[in-house]
Formats: C-alpha cells, sequence, structure tokens
C-alpha cells in the first residue's frame, strides 16, 4: 500500500473480531511504533498486549476501578466489564516519563502518541483494523498499578485491535486549507 493513500484511507473500526495480527506481525507494529520521533533516544513508549485470558484480566481491573467509583451505576459498571471484549487483542500503551534537562514531560508523551499512529497506520497496511480508546480507565493511576506501572509510567490510551466486523465509515471530506494559516 503506497505510504499517502494508507494516511488519508485510515479510519477507526468501531466492531472488531478475530483474527488478530500474529506474533511475526506484530513484532513488526512494534518497530513501525518505535521508529516515532523521540529525542534524545529516550525510548519512553512500550505497550502491553492483551489477548485471550488477558480480556478477561483488563475486564476485572476495569470492574475493580468501577466499583471504586461511589455511586457508580450497575449500567456504567457493565460497561466497563465488557469494554475489553470488543476486539480480540488490545494494545495497552505505556508512556514512562524520564527525567532529562531537554526534553519535557509534555514532549515525551507526545512521542508515545506519534508511536500510537504508527502503529494505527502499520495494523492498516497489513489489513487490520483498530480504534484508539482512552476514557476514564486511561491516564489513570489506579488502571496504572493494577497493570504493574511504575510511579512514572502511565497508560496513554488503549488500542482495539481486530479485522473490521462491520460496516466500514466513510471518509470525511477535508478542505485543509480550513486548519492553515499562512504567514
Amino acid at each position: 500500500m503506497d505510504a499517502l493513500e494508507n494516511i488519508l484511507n485510515r479510519v477507526s473500526a468501531r466492531t472488531l473480531a478475530e483474527p488478530y495480527p500474529s506474533k511475526e506481525e506484530m513484532d513488526t507494529v512494534y518497530k513501525a511504533a518505535l521508529r516515532a520521533p523521540d529525542h534524545a533516544w529516550l525510548r519512553t513508549s512500550s505497550f502491553i498486549e492483551v489477548k485471550g485470558k488477558g480480556l478477561d484480566k483488563l475486564s476485572d481491573i476495569f470492574v475493580n476501578y468501577g466499583k471504586s467509583i461511589p455511586d457508580i451505576s450497575d449500567e456504567v459498571l457493565e460497561k466497563y466489564k465488557n469494554a475489553p471484549y470488543r476486539a480480540p487483542m488490545i494494545i495497552a500503551i505505556v508512556n514512562t516519563y524520564k527525567e532529562h534537562p531537554k526534553v519535557p514531560k509534555i514532549e515525551q508523551m507526545l512521542s508515545t502518541a506519534a508511536s500510537v499512529q504508527n502503529i494505527l497506520l502499520a495494523l492498516n497496511t497489513l489489513k487490520y483494523s483498530s480504534i484508539w480508546r482512552t476514557g476514564k480507565v486511561a491516564f489513570n493511576k489506579f488502571v496504572d498499578k493494577k497493570l504493574g506501572l511504575k510511579p512514572n509510567q502511565t497508560i496513554v490510551g488503549f488500542i482495539y485491535v481486530g479485522k473490521n466486523k462491520g460496516k466500514q465509515k466513510n471518509i470525511p471530506k477535508i478542505n485543509s486549507r480550513e486548519f492553515v494559516k499562512y504567514l
């Protein structure tokens, strides 16, 4: 697939089903992720791959987080429980902040965000669909701790991965000039 075509035609998929990428395909996806801009080569991005029984563990973590919220409704708790089962594979995106005199925290977070875009594009190239989700379970110290992260680490999102099971989203027409200012 042509690189520009891949960028211009990638869309998020709401409904995902098996199969998910093989170990070899995921190795390529992670290599692509780690090619994101990374000032001072700090390597702030890492990943937790969740599939099979791992989805059950993630569901339990989300439910336990939900139970920590005062007056949470049964309906919302059920959404937390079912969230990991929206796809056969999830990649939790971890940002590890590293103290550095020239690379502020926000720049390190942006590097990790760029790694997410590389993952989405690599998956699309391999003919898989995905969606990047955040919500209350991302940037969440309870979830971070349950996933075994250190205090300087946080989940910046979850990429749900599989084959598109629903109707392909339409690609919106965008007039780029509406978003560009010229000096």
